[in-house]
């Protein structure tokens, strides 16, 4: 089987599974880099010691995180070739992720916050900047929202998450206050809870991104301000705030307790009040 038709096999597999179109869209792009490196061989005829090759080529571009990223997705394709049983025997199987240091995640002080809270002119930029914060919503499960997810009563919304999985998130009245007025103001008829300005339609990510950074922009905060630090922010306000860790990781949807421990060596002022209680 060539490499082409291997990766046409896996992501119909995979999307089946039920693999998010981010994961897939982003293993497409290791794929065609795969292909373009071999060119379109059998699958098969791959070695391990090839596959070692084309990866130490690329550790000289690539940042341990991303060269990670590409192994994990050879590890995938691999593996599942092997359990279909279209290789005799996974070539990937024992290659090694690079270690990657744990970074912790960047976060707005309160008065970035502010400042960008004030920054937002349009209800839509104030709908969106609340929503974002009071959520902790990944980018991608917000663009992907629709209206009729939203539980008005409650101020919760039932966003998809990584893996396709449910979850119900809250947002505060603020929120409540801006989103309501800017679905109220609009006059196009499609589900998604955020839409473009002309001919409305769902915003992508990176119309959403964009809508970001230009908040930013006016805010004048001088350092670059991604959508995600939002998420970190609020996960660190939670915190900050008493709120236990198991609670967070279920706001969050982080599988692992691992990944949402992190924010505790974000949080000073929790940490400043525990030690002066207990030393």
């Amino acid at each position: 089987m060539l490499l082409s038709q291997a990766w046409k096999t896996y992501e119909s597999d995979k999307r089946i599974e039920g693999f998010s179109s981010q994961t897939l869209k982003a293993y497409r792009l290791q794929s065609c880099l795969l292909i373009r490196y071999f060119t379109d061989v059998a699958i098969e005829s791959l070695s391990t010691n090839q596959l070692k090759e084309y990866l130490a080529e690329s550790s000289e571009h690539l940042k341990p995180s991303s060269l990670a990223h590409r192994i994990r997705f050879m590890w995938s394709l691999f593996r599942w070739s092997h359990e279909e049983g279209h290789i005799p025997s996974n070539p990937a199987y024992k290659i090694k992720e690079p270690k990657v240091g744990k970074q912790i995640p960047k976060f707005l002080t309160e008065r970035e916050i502010e400042h960008l809270r004030e920054a937002c002119k349009m209800p839509m930029e104030k709908a969106l900047f609340e929503f974002m914060f009071s959520t902790g919503c990944r980018i991608g499960e917000i663009v992907s929202l629709d209206k009729n997810c939203i539980n008005w009563s409650n101020r919760s919304a039932i966003v998809r998450g990584k893996g396709d999985k449910e979850r119900e998130v809250y947002f505060n009245i603020k929120c409540d206050i801006w989103l309501k007025r800017y679905i109220n103001i609009r006059q196009d008829n499609d589900p998604a809870i955020f839409v473009t300005d002309r001919s409305p339609h769902r915003m992508s990510i990176a119309q959403m991104r964009y809508i970001k950074k230009r908040i930013s922009s006016r805010a004048g905060i001088n350092k670059t301000i991604h959508p995600h630090q939002l998420r970190h922010s609020y996960a660190t306000h939670l915190l900050n705030n008493g709120t236990p860790i198991d609670v967070i990781q279920s706001l969050l949807g982080h599988e692992k307790t691992e990944t949402t421990r992190i924010y505790a060596q974000l949080s000073g002022r929790l940490r400043q009040d525990l030690y002066r209680k207990y030393f």
